[in-house]
């Protein structure tokens, strides 16, 4: 019997704080997604699973769900789902030599394989996996090899600047270049360049895909070009976050509220946390910290766990961020009564130094992972003795 591959630790658990339109999955026969993969010059991801693996569950009720990935899978895959053991994934089972559950195929428009992962992954885990699936299909050097050669028409430049940005190679000066010397914004080819080509929000491309967005929706589903939006205010914010430009950090927030107004308030808390962690600026970290929350956590348990799992991960020894993320571990564990939500709030009460508080809390944790969860115990007992010092 084909065997579930099971991962078993507190931090498959994890959910983003950010959750959106996750992964678009294609619904068709697998011929038809490689069909439509060739066309949109993409790859093919398959989520190969089995309807009774947990961790295929799990990764389908978080991971995929999860924002971020919907973005970058959205943009650059056909995505499929197909249940191993019944209808033709039986036989797609066979043809790419699934043995595990859930295998995550990535396959090209021939509908040949290119990359392989196998067992339930996190999300950062999982994106890697992807950028890695890019990399192996990547054209970008034979296409370079025809524009060195002079080839500039339209449809071309579409293929040339998807495959550079799906290689993290700079394309905004070349689509610039070509949108100058040919504005022909009635050609769809040239609304697929700009769309393509906007890569950040602080750019002229951004301007044109906003000026000609119409157009461009006629060429793309609302979901797809509100996914360009968000992605290309991402950028602007990385880009604020390596120049330590407010500014930036701004225009990536104003022009999200703007454009996709429904996304905002998650955008805007994630991108202040993210800004002044990388600044380094605890006083609006902290205040970031409240309004996500506020805003988006708020009573939710799992979203202030991961919350205060944050702030203790960014500033692990900073005295001001840990008092304010043990409030807030501290009303996951009272909201969720999980095994983790109690182990993290124990963590962050050993770090202030309230021993006592941190015992309790992570016997706690070991009374309700001896009922559900007996993989954790080894973990906890040896926080325990941490504590007990």
């Amino acid at each position: 019997m084909k065997k579930a591959i099971v991962t078993s630790v507190i931090g498959l658990m994890f959910v983003s704080l950010m959750q959106g339109q996750g992964i678009d999955f294609f619904h068709g026969t697998f011929a038809e997604a490689v069909e439509k993969a060739k066309k949109e010059d993409k790859l093919v991801f398959m989520d190969a699973f089995a309807e009774w693996c947990g961790p295929c569950k799990r990764m389908a009720a978080t991971v995929f769900k999860e924002e971020k990935v919907g973005n970058f899978f959205n943009q650059n895959f056909v995505n499929v789902k197909m249940d191993m053991e019944k209808g033709e994934g039986q036989a797609l089972s066979g043809r790419f030599n699934v043995s595990a559950y859930p295998t995550l195929l990535f396959i090209n428009g021939k509908g040949e394989l290119v990359q392989a992962g196998v067992g339930g992954l996190m999300s950062d885990e999982f994106l890697t996996l992807a950028k890695n699936a890019l990399a192996k299909a990547d054209n970008a050097k034979e296409l370079e090899k025809e524009y060195a050669a002079g080839k500039r028409d339209p449809d071309f430049m579409v293929r040339y600047v998807r495959s550079l940005n799906r290689s993290g190679k700079p394309s905004l000066k070349m689509v610039n270049d070509f949108l100058n010397k040919n504005p022909d914004f009635n050609n769809p080819a040239v609304l697929k360049l700009i769309y393509e080509g906007t890569t950040q929000a602080d750019s002229k491309v951004f301007d044109l895909l906003l000026r000609h967005q119409v157009k461009i929706k006629g060429l793309y589903s609302e979901m797809m070009f509100q996914n360009k939006i968000e992605t290309a205010c991402l950028k602007t914010l990385e880009n604020a976050k390596q120049f330590k430009s407010e500014a930036l950090l701004q225009e990536a927030k104003t022009k999200l509220k703007q454009n996709v107004p429904d996304r905002y308030d998650a955008f805007e808390v994630e991108a202040d946390i993210s800004y002044y962690q990388a600044a380094g600026e605890i006083k609006q970290y902290l205040r970031a910290c409240n309004n996500c929350a506020k805003k988006v956590a708020k009573k939710d348990a799992n979203q202030l766990y991961q919350l205060a799992k944050r702030m203790e991960s960014d500033f692990a020894t900073d005295k001001n961020v840990l008092t304010q993320a043990e409030k807030y571990a501290s009303k996951a564990a009272e909201n969720g009564g999980l095994v983790h939500y109690y182990y993290t709030y124990s963590t962050i009460l050993f770090k202030n130094n309230k021993k006592k508080d941190a015992l309790t809390a992570a016997n706690k944790a070991l009374e309700l992972a001896k009922a559900a969860q007996p993989q954790s115990i080894p973990g906890i007992e040896n926080l325990i003795l941490q504590i007990k010092g």
